[in-house]
């Protein structure tokens, strides 16, 4: 039945909502850095041969580093060892704000693990301000890598909807912010950009506004098929390829499997998406 993949992904979003407001109150708090106390020599992590850095993950608007459970604890299970979170406060009122927040936060973790660049991942808002930090903020020096989920890098009508609040109004089509974002970016970005976007996305209206277009940087777009925005960090298929993006430097190849035989594959002859890797989900079923 056609509307089958997106009641399969209605009911995964309403389980992720109903687990996620569980733990919602462990991730209030920030997070202790038992090994920040101290300075620590450079630490360096071997996945298939390469050195990684460490991994801070951003959470999205009004959230906190709870949504980050699955994934944080996926990234840990595979051997990186320096894996943080950043809780930026919901009482911000500027995206520009929240940056330097991040700043902060980035060239500590820098300092103290004696790594050079971190790689960050951003769920939704956070997404949008690991953007920000790297494109406007000269974040490019700090930042090797920046994998967005369900983030709105071409704005979402459901922003203004939802809230007054002056950050999800950064987040409607042609905010200032966006056409900040969109702007030429003259000698490009050191930074590598990874956008992941699920087709069934409720929150970001329409769903291809989490494709991130922009000519002067080097971006990856990977659309999941069958998956919502509250899944998105904690899909186990989305997670197995975030982990092999952070390891590898590039996403699997288009005949590989990720987390549960789901395929990765490059966009179809005739797509209208050229350039966009799909990732089918156990989930995503036949259409």
């Amino acid at each position: 039945m056609a509307g089958m993949p997106f009641l399969r992904a209605a009911t995964r979003e309403a389980l992720a909502l109903t687990g996620h407001l569980l733990l919602y109150p462990t991730g209030i708090c920030p997070e202790r850095d038992p090994d920040l106390e101290e300075a620590q020599p450079t630490a360096t992590l071997s996945t298939r041969g390469v050195s990684a850095p460490p991994v801070l993950l951003l959470h999205g608007f009004c959230d906190n580093r709870s949504t980050f459970v699955m994934l944080r604890r996926s990234l840990l299970g595979n051997g990186w060892p320096h894996v943080y979170c950043l809780n930026h406060s919901p009482l911000t009122w500027d995206i520009h704000e929240a940056v330097e927040t991040l700043d902060t936060r980035v060239k500590e973790i820098c300092s103290r693990t004696g790594h050079e660049r971190v790689d960050v991942v951003g769920h939704s808002l956070g997404g949008l301000i690991g953007r920000c930090y790297a494109q406007l903020h000269g974040g490019d020096a700090h930042v090797r890598t920046l994998v967005t989920l369900g983030t709105p890098h071409a704005g979402t009508y459901t922003a203004a909807a939802l809230t007054p609040h002056p950050v999800a109004r950064q987040m409607v089509p042609g905010s200032g912010l966006l056409e900040e974002l969109a702007a030429p970016v003259p000698g490009g970005s050191r930074t590598r950009f990874v956008s992941v976007w699920g087709d069934h996305d409720l929150f970001v209206v329409p769903a291809r506004s989490g494709r991130l277009e922009h000519p002067d940087l080097a971006v990856t777009n990977v659309r999941v098929r069958g998956v919502g925005h509250l899944m998105l960090p904690v899909d186990r298929t989305v997670t197995a390829w975030i982990r092999d993006e952070l390891a590898d430097g590039h996403g699997p190849e288009a005949d590989t499997t990720q987390g549960g035989g789901a395929p990765a594959s490059t966009a179809e002859p005739g797509s209208t998406e050229p350039g966009t890797t799909h990732l089918d989900t156990p989930a995503a079923g036949a259409a």
